[in-house]
Parts: structure tokens; sequence; C-alpha cells
């Protein structure tokens, strides 16, 4: 399959001319539903969704996300399917598997909110905002790399713990470009530990696993 990062924590998946876009949020830009057949969206923070995005989307797009999520996109054309941890489902020609429940812990005083990661076609996993087991091997694992819930020993503990083939920095929109070398040198130098191909896909460039 193709993988396209569209910005920030979304990403576009294709293949046999169908196309998977997962977490749409309003930080990743324009275009991020063109030519979508359907919608993976792990929780209900607005750099994930954009509901307003998704309320002009075609009645046949499908969505596929969290009970949360879906009561907020109650009144939206597209057709929203609720999802949860084990379940698996075909959605745009991709078999997907739903693997966890709750977003990392952010702010001391907030509750976590539900969140699910996607596990497409037994290739690539994104956990969300989560460092979630996936419970099985995982060659493309799509790794958190900044956010306020995150530290960066947290996430190199994980890629050791999860141990893939590659692996491709999500949720990094929000660094500037000191930032994004900081992340650069962090999957490297993890890289050649694992001897693996860990690093940061720019917006709008593809990779093919």
């Amino acid at each position: 399959m193709k993988l396209t990062k569209l910005g920030h924590a979304c990403w576009r998946l294709e293949k046999d001319g169908r196309t998977l876009v997962i977490d749409p949020g309003s930080f990743s830009g324009p275009g991020l539903l063109d030519g979508a057949d359907a919608v993976l969206i792990t929780h209900e923070h607005f750099d994930h969704v954009d509901a307003g995005l998704l309320a002009s989307a075609s009645p046949d797009l499908e969505v596929f996300t969290c009970q949360a999520v879906a009561d907020q996109l109650a009144e939206i054309p597209a057709k929203v399917q609720v999802v949860a941890h084990g379940d698996g489902f075909d959605a745009a020609g991709f078999h997907v598997s739903a693997v966890g429940e709750w977003h990392a812990l952010n702010l001391p005083d907030v509750p976590p909110v539900q969140n699910i990661g996607f596990f497409v076609d037994d290739e690539v996993f994104y956990p969300g905002d989560a460092l979630t087991p996936p419970g099985r091997d995982v060659p493309t694992l799509l790794v958190p790399t900044n956010a306020p819930w995150l530290k960066a020993a947290e996430m190199l503990l994980y890629l050791r713990y999860v141990r893939p083939a590659r692996a491709y920095s999500t949720h990094d929109g929000i660094v500037n470009d000191i930032g994004a070398k900081l992340i650069d040198n962090w999957l490297g130098m993890e890289a050649g530990r694992q001897k693996a191909d860990f690093r940061r896909i720019p917006p709008g460039e593809s990779v093919e696993v």
C-alpha cells in the first residue's frame, strides 16, 4: 500500500484504487478527504477530527470511530459506524482491527477520553493518542513523537517494546524546525540501535509498505 503523511496526525492509505484516511483533524492542512472512500478516527480531539470538514463530505463516505466521536458526528451526512477494542471490519478495501480503549493521561485533572487504535491490513498500526501495546508483531508503526501527554523517553521505550520493522513519526505538527530536528535525531539513533527504518516523513510525501 501507499502511505502518505498529510500533516500532523493525518495519514492517507491507498491500495487497489481505494483510499482510507486516518484522523483528518484541524492541524493537518487542506484536502484531507480528497478521494477518500472511508475515514478512521481515533478520538475526539480537534487535531484528530474536524467535524465541519466531515459535515461537508459525501453521504457515501464511511466513517469508523469510537462511541464518543460518533455521538459528536450524529448529524453529518456520512455513514458513521461505531467500533471498539477487538472489533474487526472492512473499510475501503482494507481490513482493520480496533485496538485500545483510552487516550493517554494528559492533564492531571482531566479524565482520559476514549481512544481506539487501528491496525490496517496486518501492516500499519496507528495507536492514536496512546502507547497501546498492539499485542502482535507490527511491520509499520505510526509512532507519536510530540504531544503534551508524551515524553521522548516514553516514545523510545514504546519503539523498543513494539520493535517494528518501520516506524514513521506522527503527531508532530506543533513542533518548529528545531523540534523536528530533535525528532529526526531521536528516531535516527533508535533506528541504528534496532537496525530498522525509523524516520519522519514530511507532509505530502509518501512511502510504499
